[in-house]
């Protein structure tokens, strides 16, 4: 039985002991290389390494997901990053990123603030340098298909020995078949196994219908974030990376402003005044993200004065009309929804962001509505008739 089973610190709260990870035939895919795992940190394992693994197949790119509460805070493939990019994602001076370095820059640079306290999956087996890059942040582990023995034993100093390091069998698949028990009553249902590639962007229903290649490799990248984002879901993406991922929404609408706001904030990070702050040298990562984050939001109060002056001096949060100024020249972003649009509100909101590739299942009554929505800002729309709900 112990290949069949692997150890629980606890359930989904301390209290929910005893708590254990076991199949019922074959081998337990996953190993505990350092430290025991809880029942969430396993959920954010198994539902990151499906992400990036479906990420490194449909794009042929190393692959990063940064995972909180079963919902990507951030994912991403390896696009280089440039030093305004490395800033942004607080990527430490003179580390030099390798691929999949890069790639977990990028994922935890999507939303920093979410990322604290992440779970990370990698594509390919982790390196010295994304060893590294993780023992800079506040994480609680990483799943991998494997590990360099260096960036092992790096690994396993963080966090005084706890920090969880997973390695996962690359060649596992699951059933066809998944179940989960709720209340006493077992669900049964056939596993998400839909493919996700740009077979599915060939239904243009805009007048616009160019997509260029790299708007394909980020609509494929939303659609795979969505699929492993609790529903309701939409994510916006830019440059191989979510920018903004809204999450667990009832409302579609309200997952769009989510997902755009943060959007919004991730480029404002980028505003000149933001990116060239200078941080007190005894400044950690979180509170310099935290500084960031209140520059880019305002309304401040006295205590959130205080703080900032500790991190940043005299620097001032952008004004509304610095902010409107720089979020205009933001364009080229790719939106995924898990499904269709009930309404035209969320093509308005998510123009703002400067959104003009969008992939969502269609079959809304008010579909001619929307596609409308999307012809009077000139973006490209594609229906893929694929609902991506996931819970």
């Amino acid at each position: 039985m112990k290949d069949r089973e692997l150890p629980l610190r606890y359930g989904i709260n301390p209290h929910q002991t005893p708590a254990r990870a076991f199949v019922g035939e074959g081998r337990m895919p996953l190993e505990s290389l350092a430290s025991a795992p809880s029942y969430i940190n396993l959920l954010d394992a198994l539902n990151a390494w499906q992400l990036v693994r479906e990420l490194a197949r449909a794009t042929g790119i190393p692959a990063a997901a940064s995972f909180k509460h079963v919902s990507p805070a951030g994912a991403a493939v390896a696009v280089p990053l440039d030093e305004t990019d490395r800033a942004a994602a607080l990527v430490p001076e003179g580390l030099e990123l390798t691929p999949l370095a890069s790639a977990y820059a990028r994922a935890r640079g999507s939303d920093r603030l979410a990322s604290f306290g992440d779970f990370v999956a990698l594509s390919e087996s982790c390196d010295i340098a994304t060893a590294k890059l993780l023992t800079h942040e506040v994480s609680d582990g990483v799943v991998a298909p494997a590990y360099d023995k260096a960036a092992l034993e790096i690994l396993r100093q963080k966090r005084g020995g706890k920090y969880v390091v997973l390695r996962i069998d690359p060649a596992f698949e699951a059933p066809p078949t998944e179940t989960r028990d709720v209340f006493g009553v077992t669900l049964e249902q056939r596993r998400n196994d839909a493919i996700i590639d740009a077979s599915l962007l060939q239904n243009i229903v805009t007048r616009n219908r160019t997509i260029h290649e790299t708007a394909r490799r980020d609509l494929i990248i939303a659609l795979l974030a969505v699929k492993y984002t609790q529903s309701n879901s939409v994510a916006l993406v830019r440059d191989g990376q979510t920018i903004g991922v809204g999450a667990g929404q009832q409302a579609r609408v309200d997952c769009v402003r989510l997902a755009a706001d943060k959007a919004d904030a991730w480029w404002l990070r980028r505003h000149p005044r933001v990116a060239g702050l200078r941080f007190a040298r005894e400044a950690r990562r979180p509170d310099r993200d935290n500084a960031v984050d209140a520059l880019v939001r305002g309304d401040l109060s006295r205590s959130d004065r205080d703080q900032l002056r500790a991190v940043v001096g005299d620097a001032e949060p952008l004004h509304d009309e610095e902010k409107r100024e720089w979020l205009g020249k933001v364009t080229g972003v790719a939106l995924a929804s898990d499904a269709f649009f009930p309404f035209r509100d969320s093509i308005d909101r998510a123009s703002r962001s400067g959104v003009k590739y969008v992939a969502q299942p269609g079959g809304s009554q008010r579909d001619g509505e929307v596609i409308q929505a999307a012809n009077d800002y000139k973006m490209v729309m594609a229906c893929t008739r694929l609902r991506l709900f996931h819970h």
